[in-house]
């Protein structure tokens, strides 16, 4: 089963992660089309040319790929698209060093706990390079969509980006925030919709996000799509939104929590020392109690056959 686009947005699933094609005229197909953000490698490629087809047509592309930031479950099949389609990337200027090989993401933090922060011990965080394709965004509207406002939402990046359409209080938040819980195994299954933080462990801004997602809360969406969790609509999502951002707050503990990481346009610049992780320690303790018994096995084993 398919999802069904939404005021012109058709959600396409890539695993744990969302990308989105989205019409210039709303629920006009025929009009031209951009995507926003390209999921995991190879299978987000597979998977976004499949609903591509299936909407637009065979031979239909893009008119460009709108980035909400590099990381490698949102961009991981830039290059392949871009290149398939011949269109071009864009992205915040801020953006642009950890898409142009210039700098590596901070490392995630996986002591904030949780469901996502235990699976993202195994996340691949090295620079991207897709300097040929890339075209840096600021504030203002989208060069061939100009009902899309680009608002710049720092904190999970620092050159983050989410959409707005005001016409009709559309919002594609990115990694703003989430409409589902990823701090829990279950949920993290079963997706009911529901605000909650952005993805922590890939957090290093969390003053930046806080004030980003106020910032989102004022405009009083009714419809909010986000790169993690299923679409969330109806006017009560402004009311929702303003009580999330009142209430909202950042983990208790880790490594960003209290300190962020410093970046510029040349990317990362500075970051804080690393949380302490009882879990990595157990996993030390663990391995060397298990190259200890290996050792004590080989060596008891030499003693027999001497």
């Amino acid at each position: 089963m398919h999802d069904q686009p939404l005021h012109g947005i058709l959600r396409v699933p890539i695993l744990f992660v969302n990308a989105y094609l989205v019409d210039i005229t709303p629920n006009q197909s025929d009009g031209g089309w951009f995507l926003v953000d390209t999921g995991l490698r190879s299978a987000g490629a597979s998977l976004i040319r499949q609903a591509a087809r299936r909407r637009y047509g065979p031979r239909s592309a893009p008119r460009g790929i709108v980035l909400t930031h590099g990381h490698f479950d949102h961009a991981g099949s830039a290059a392949i698209l871009a290149e398939h389609w011949g269109v071009p990337l864009f992205a915040h200027a801020l953006e642009l060093p950890y898409l142009t090989g210039q700098s590596a993401y901070p490392p995630q933090d996986p002591t904030v706990g949780g469901a996502l922060a235990m699976m993202s011990r195994a996340f691949p965080r090295g620079a991207m390079d897709v300097t040929n394709y890339v075209v840096p965004l600021s504030n203002g509207s989208v060069p061939f969509a100009s009902e899309w406002q680009v608002l710049h939402t720092p904190g999970h990046t620092p050159g983050h980006l989410s959409l707005w359409r005001e016409k009709d209080r559309v919002l594609l938040a990115g990694d703003a925030l989430a409409t589902m819980n990823q701090e829990s195994w279950t949920t993290t299954i079963t997706m009911p919709r529901e605000l909650r933080w952005l993805p922590a462990p890939l957090t290093t801004d969390w003053d930046a996000a806080t004030a980003s997602l106020q910032r989102l809360a004022a405009l009083r969406p009714h419809t909010v799509v986000a790169g993690h969790g299923l679409p969330m609509a109806g006017e009560q999502v402004a009311d929702l939104m303003d009580t999330f951002a009142r209430t909202f707050k950042r983990p208790s503990h880790g490594r960003y929590v209290r300190q962020p990481a410093l970046a510029d346009r040349r990317g990362v610049v500075e970051i804080p020392p690393p949380a302490a992780d009882p879990v990595r320690s157990v996993m030390r303790v663990a391995a060397g109690s298990a190259a200890m018994a290996a050792l004590v096995l080989a060596v008891s084993r030499r003693r027999r056959r001497a």
